[in-house]
């Protein structure tokens, strides 16, 4: 496994280097953000750690431009955010700019190393490149747009997988109906907030009709959802 670590801080980026290289990963360190980003779209990481504040470039656009990057292998890329800054963990959370995971300095390598072994364990690439997302008996093709449950096709309308494949980028977290509308269906979703209980109760139905677990996407009463696994 590749991993890009684009870090200005010299001490953070050397600590953080050294344990993925004890850890097994193959590693390559760029200290601003104009080079990071080369890197990342001549390398092709499987994984970056991504300052939230670089020289050059800053990781908020560095995270925006590798997500429309019309290449999957590099738009789909898996990135950590690494922030200093508490007003920015919102963001970070909400993932407006399509980061899979944040850590707030100061922080121990041990901890980014083992939040990059958690996203490898449930996020793959099939032989043609495509992303899939992967919960035991649950697989999503994200590119090619499938799920399949325990081997069987699990028919979705485009509205529900993107639900679902919110959730399980997600997974473990808490989101609000509200935020969940917004990263599954984009902000100019008209329908109500309240619709997304709609796609929840099919999304469980057809998961329950495939001999599968729906109570895996879990309520949260008074706040929205979470993807259990």
């Amino acid at each position: 496994m590749r991993v890009l670590i684009i870090e200005d801080e010299s001490q953070i980026a050397r600590w953080v280097d050294n344990y993925f290289r004890q850890a097994g990963y193959d590693t390559v360190v760029e200290a601003d953000g104009r080079k990071g980003l080369d890197r990342a779209r001549t390398w092709r990481p499987d994984l970056i750690i991504l300052d939230l504040n670089l020289p050059e470039i800053d990781g908020l656009d560095i995270c925006r431009m590798l997500r429309q990057d019309p290449r999957p292998e590099i738009a789909h890329v898996l990135i950590i955010m690494l922030t200093a800054r508490a007003e920015e963990i919102d963001r970070l959370l909400g993932l407006e700019i399509g980061a899979d995971d944040y850590v707030t300095k100061p922080f121990s390598p041990r901890e980014i190393v083992a939040r990059a072994k958690a996203i490898f364990r449930r996020v793959n690439r099939s032989s043609t490149g495509n992303l899939l997302l992967t919960d035991s008996d649950l697989v999503v093709d994200v590119d090619g747009h499938e799920a399949h449950l325990g081997g069987q096709p699990l028919s979705l309308t485009p509205n529900e997988f993107s639900v679902l494949v919110t959730l399980l980028k997600h997974q473990g977290r808490v989101l609000k109906r509200s935020r969940l509308i917004e990263l599954a269906l984009g902000h100019d979703y008209e329908g109500l907030e309240r619709s997304v209980d709609v796609y929840i109760r099919q999304l469980r139905r057809k998961i329950g009709d495939l001999g599968g677990d729906p109570e895996r996407i879990a309520t949260v009463f008074g706040v929205g959802y979470r993807y259990e696994g």
